[in-house]
């Protein structure tokens, strides 16, 4: 293999790197927009039915602390660490915490809502975000007529 051989391959693995990364770059910009219209969705559907609010609490990262937060909106799991709010934000709801915490309450910061809450967790259990918005809707008010959630 010559000098000149060596440079090509290179180069041929440095587009293949790049294309490969851009690609997931767009697969992970058209899930995040997926997510985000199911969580608005859930915000219009919600209001509409009078879903009622809550004030969202966060937990310490060592799940031992509450503290407040300036948060109104549901809580989307079980455990209370993932929540939508009134604006139509997800947020993890897991904050460094401390006695400034304590004195002063959080402000957890929105992130991307993920299309399957949990996946790639050590527990092995995942769920689709529209099942979890779903259920909500349905156990926060008995009703079973509502709109179908959007289709990605």
């Amino acid at each position: 293999m010559g000098e000149g051989d060596g440079r090509e391959w290179r180069q041929r693995q440095r587009q293949a790197v790049r294309a490969h990364a851009d690609a997931d770059a767009r697969r992970r910009a058209a899930e995040q927009a997926e997510a985000a219209e199911l969580v608005a969705w859930f915000v219009a559907e919600a209001t509409r039915r009078g879903l009622p609010t809550t004030r969202l609490v966060a937990r310490g990262y060592d799940g031992r602390g509450r503290y407040r937060t300036r948060l109104t909106g549901w809580y989307v799991d079980r455990a209370e660490t993932r929540a939508v709010d009134v604006a139509g934000r997800f947020h993890l709801l897991t904050v460094p915490g401390g006695v400034r915490a304590r004195l002063f309450g959080v402000d957890p910061q929105p992130s991307a809502a993920p299309l399957v809450v949990g996946a790639g967790g050590r527990d092995g259990e995942s769920i689709p975000l529209r099942t979890l918005l779903t259920r909500l809707l349905d156990g926060g008010t008995g009703s079973t007529s509502r709109p179908a959630a959007p289709r990605g």
